[in-house]
């Protein structure tokens, strides 16, 4: 089982342009966030299958040790660590939107200044 420090945090931001699927923004957004969920469930669900078939192969009720189990706080945090990353990749599309308005702004603010700095 992997650490949760052990996946490092890195910013990759594609360059240029985002292909568009649809006339409106939110739906390009709404779009890429179905697909990173469809992604995780879709290795989720091979995870659990490969984890079932294991158990069953030795054995072992794991349908019922799941429903046993009490997690320790260790245990939680790595879940929370998790999920924590989960939604900064769920919502990465319209953050980075978001940033990239925020500096459009600020551009358009500074050269505005200038301008009107710049006219006698």
């Amino acid at each position: 089982m992997s650490d949760a420090n052990e996946n490092p945090q890195l910013n990759h931001h594609a360059k240029g342009k985002r292909p568009k699927f649809y006339d409106d923004e939110a739906s390009d957004q709404l779009m890429s966030m179905v697909m990173v969920l469809a992604s995780e469930l879709n290795v989720m669900r091979d995870r659990i299958d490969a984890q079932e078939r294991v158990a069953k192969q030795h054995g072992i009720d794991l349908a019922g040790g799941i429903e046993a189990l009490e997690l320790d706080d260790n245990a939680l945090e790595e879940r929370e660590a998790w999920r924590q990353g989960f939604m900064s990749r769920l919502f990465y599309l319209a953050r980075k939107e978001a940033e990239e308005a925020q500096i459009g702004e600020t551009k358009e603010k500074y050269n505005n200044t200038i301008d009107e700095i710049a006219q006698p």
